[in-house]
């Protein structure tokens, strides 16, 4: 293959080269592109004290346990249960000490002569005994009532020659420890009220006489039993449960008065009690595992997110590549993803600088070139006399200014590449039926080139797609356009009049892995050796020999191989040989991914 090598200035391109990085260093210390004017850059903030992310873990954890713990200090059902069996067991006291009482503390009633009939009453002075005998073998509080519900007899008051002698429990002198204390204390405050005990009646003692009887009485000289829990006045700490019992003192069916039993709901409160304790000291070894668990799962978030936060904010902020995103991508969790994203990410940036400066500076250099070209056709054109060689020195400055505006073109078209790439939507492309239609339309126009004489024997372009379909990509059917535009334009180029250009595509691969290929073969003189790569290269131009110098900028493999690559896909050139080793034309091939 015979060429023209357009050659570089090498110092010239080493200067530029090295300009360009004082340039966008200069570039930085002004206005920071990308974020608008006024607008103020966010740094992360420093956290001193424990970090927001560790306070929310820590809040949804132990609040959750809390919830759960509240759940199971609301001991209601299970105190119900604790009052009801003892209201029963009361209710058992007092149907015996009735039974007894109805027996053993029973005497002819005094008006018996008035009224003619055989009738009973209780005895106060019998009573009396039986109750004081009775109530010292339980811990109740027993009352005895007459038929007209008068006081008959009172565990608690002792009647002798003195007088009466009225008993009450004082409450039990405070125990334990001043922590302990303390504890109780604000238990009696805070968890008593769970289950609330507001709801229950008040009890109040009342004084002696048939007006002041108490409501359990009154059923009980019904004919009927009768079970209350009640309510005392809270005296000191807290409110106490009472529990009455009143059952009618019966003899032959007939109600000669009623006994009331009464106990206090301290041995219930005292079971709920110890329960709650031993569910605040599981809480208490729950929570403290909780907020070790917490803080180190935060310490594994919070810590690395930090971390990677305040890498990004350096190499925001700084000058030059000494920062590094921390590798946490042997984690194998979110945030091993997250620091390998960040770290593909910067040497993403970087190598986009790279090619921005690569860029900037070969694009400076290729203009320069045609310039030179210009400024001594400019300067030298004045100094000639001679028609002839100003005429060609005019077509020497026109084919600059030609050179110059299809350079520029392809600049400004390269550069707004990534931008489009980056924002389109891709959607389902058939390449065979492309491959078809530049086909039909380089025969078009070689059929209208040849009746006009301008090429009697042009090269050929075959295009061989395979029956069955299945050769759709996603992609942007534009730019896929230009990528095999620029092959076959440039196969045809190398191709000898009357040769052939082949384009084949077919299916590779299954499922995940399925490719669509697509080659493109031509009979020319082949790809220099080495130049393989070389010539997807950024204004590397290598032209057949008899080309008009500066027909061709040098971007357009280059422009298929960025398109291609976008696509996910991938572009190789090679050489076709023959079985002898002899190069008997080039092969580019394009591997593009299929849904």
């Amino acid at each position: 293959m015979a060429s023209v090598t357009v050659t570089r200035n090498k110092a010239s391109a080493a200067e530029e080269r090295a300009d360009a990085p004082a340039q966008a260093s200069a570039g930085k210390a002004g206005a920071r592109p990308g974020r608008p004017a006024g607008r103020p850059a966010t740094r992360p903030r420093r956290h001193w004290g424990v970090s927001p992310l560790t306070l929310r873990i820590l809040a949804v954890n132990v609040l959750a346990l809390a919830l759960l713990v509240v759940g199971l200090l609301y001991l209601g059902r299970y105190q119900d249960r604790l009052v009801q069996a003892e209201l029963d067991a009361l209710e058992t006291e007092a149907r015996i000490f009735a039974s007894a009482l109805g027996e053993g503390a029973v005497q002819r009633a005094a008006n018996e002569a008035e009224t003619g009939r055989e009738s009973y009453e209780l005895s106060p002075e019998l009573g009396r005994q039986m109750v004081r005998r009775l109530a010292l073998a339980t811990d109740t509080h027993t009352r005895l009532y007459g038929a007209e519900g008068q006081l008959l007899s009172d565990s608690r008051v002792l009647t002798g020659s003195p007088g009466k002698i009225e008993i009450r429990e004082l409450p039990p002198p405070p125990a334990g420890d001043a922590v302990s204390r303390t504890v109780n204390d604000l238990y009696s405050r805070f968890i008593d009220v769970v289950p609330s005990r507001e709801g229950l009646p008040l009890y109040r003692e009342r004084s002696s006489g048939k007006d002041s009887e108490p409501p359990d009485v009154e059923r009980a000289l019904a004919g009927e039993n009768s079970k209350t829990v009640w309510r005392l006045e809270a005296r000191g700490e807290h409110a106490d449960l009472l529990l009455t019992v009143a059952v009618p003192v019966q003899r032959y069916k007939e109600v000669l008065g009623a006994v009331l039993l009464s106990r206090s709901g301290a041995g219930i409160d005292d079971a709920i009690r110890s329960v709650r304790f031993d569910i605040l000291k599981v809480f208490a070894a729950a929570l403290l595992v909780t907020v070790g668990l917490s803080f180190y799962l935060a310490s594994t978030i919070a810590r690395p997110v930090r971390r990677l936060a305040q890498a990004a904010d350096r190499l925001r902020t700084g000058h030059g590549r000494h920062t590094e995103i921390p590798d946490f991508t042997g984690r194998g969790d979110e945030i091993g993803e997250l620091s390998g994203v960040l770290r593909d990410m910067t040497a993403a940036l970087w190598a986009r600088m790279d090619a921005i400066e690569r860029f900037a500076a070969d694009v400076a250099h290729e203009i320069k070139n045609p310039l030179t070209s210009l400024r001594s056709a400019v300067e030298t054109v004045n100094r000639i006399q001679d028609p002839g060689r100003r005429d060609r020195l005019m077509a020497i400055i026109a084919d600059d200014v030609q050179r110059l505006d299809r350079l520029i073109s392809d600049i400004s078209n390269a550069s707004r590449l990534d931008a489009e790439l980056s924002r389109a939507e891709p959607e389902p492309v058939d390449v065979g039926a492309m491959l078809d239609t530049l086909a039909d339309i380089h025969r078009a126009t070689a059929a209208s080139a040849g009746s006009e004489g301008e090429d009697a024997n042009p090269p050929r372009v075959v295009v061989e797609v395979p029956p069955g379909g299945g050769l759709t990509v996603p992609g942007l059917e534009g730019r896929l356009t230009q990528v095999f535009q620029n092959l076959i334009a440039n196969a045809l180029s190398f191709s000898p009049p009357g040769g052939l250009v082949r384009v084949a595509v077919r299916r590779t691969g299954n499922g995940s892995r399925g490719m669509v290929e697509v080659t493109v073969t031509d009979d020319g003189p082949g790809i220099p050796d080495g130049k393989e790569e070389a010539i997807f290269e950024r204004f590397y131009t290598e032209r057949p020999a008899g080309e008009k110098f500066g027909t061709h900028s040098g971007l357009g493999l280059s422009i298929s191989k960025q398109i291609v690559e976008a696509h996910g896909g991938r572009i190789t050139a090679a050489n076709r040989r023959t079985p002898d080793g002899d190069v008997a034309g080039a092969v580019f091939t394009v591997r593009l991914p299929r849904p």
